[in-house]
């Protein structure tokens, strides 16, 4: 395949074949830059799939055979934390939300959005973005105070360590962050370029010891009242 180096290494785990299969020949036909490595039916196929072919993105489905797609994102994360996971399923429940997230997916994205717009979101989350579901994204900020108060993250009833350090511009950046923008979107919320966004966002991350976006939309979730929400109208 021409350009191998630039081509995104994609795992896909649901126990239905079919679907699975299908979903393969699409990306392959589609996408130059799209090489699937393995169809795997669980989780403990997945681990196995994920430790031999090394993939770059898993899209992992919520609901499977034996260990679920929850759990084994978990154990890959561990072994593997460069390894990108993608949650794509046809459920929307809070609780695999939730969980996923703190087990380090870093998308969630249901089973309906179309083909191409599913390839994109497989560039865009290579390149460093977070992907979430429209019908998910407004579960999670609906749900901010009670689904996001991690062992970690600065109490809500406290000045967070990090939040004089932030400028006025990274500030405006995090409170999209924790809406679920990607850089993207706001590089055309304020105007700015992306590179210009990405530049402000690696700051963020150093600034509040983190490395992972999903991470630091949490811990911007728990402080929203701290970071002036008015900055971003909901």
């Amino acid at each position: 395949m021409d350009g191998m180096e630039n081509t995104i290494r994609l795992l896909l785990v649901d126990d239905q074949v079919l679907f699975a299969e299908s979903l393969r020949t699409v990306i392959e036909l589609k996408a130059r830059d799209i090489h699937v490595v393995g169809i795997a039916t669980g989780g403990e196929e997945a681990i196995a799939l994920t430790d031999r072919e090394n993939p770059h993105i898993i899209l992992m489905d919520v609901r499977t055979p034996g260990m679920d797609g929850v759990q084994a994102t978990k154990l890959i994360h561990e072994a593997h934390p460069h390894v990108i996971i993608m949650m794509l399923t046809t459920f929307d429940d809070d609780e695999y939300i939730y969980e996923a997230f703190n087990y380090g997916a870093t998308g969630y994205l249901l089973k309906d959005i179309p083909i191409n717009e599913l390839m994109t979101s497989l560039r865009a989350v290579k390149e460093g973005s977070v992907l979430i579901s429209p019908r998910v994204a407004t579960k999670l900020v609906k749900n901010a105070p009670s689904m996001y108060r991690l062992p970690d993250a600065p109490h809500v009833d406290e000045k967070p360590f990090w939040l004089d350090s932030l400028g006025k511009r990274e500030r405006e950046i995090l409170v999209y962050i924790a809406k679920g923008y990607d850089n993207p979107h706001i590089s055309a919320e304020l105007f700015i370029s992306e590179q210009t966004v990405k530049n402000y966002v690696s700051g963020i991350y150093v600034k509040l010891g983190e490395h992972n976006r999903m991470k630091v939309m949490q811990t911007a979730l728990a402080s929203l009242r701290f970071l002036g929400t008015d900055i971003v109208q909901s």
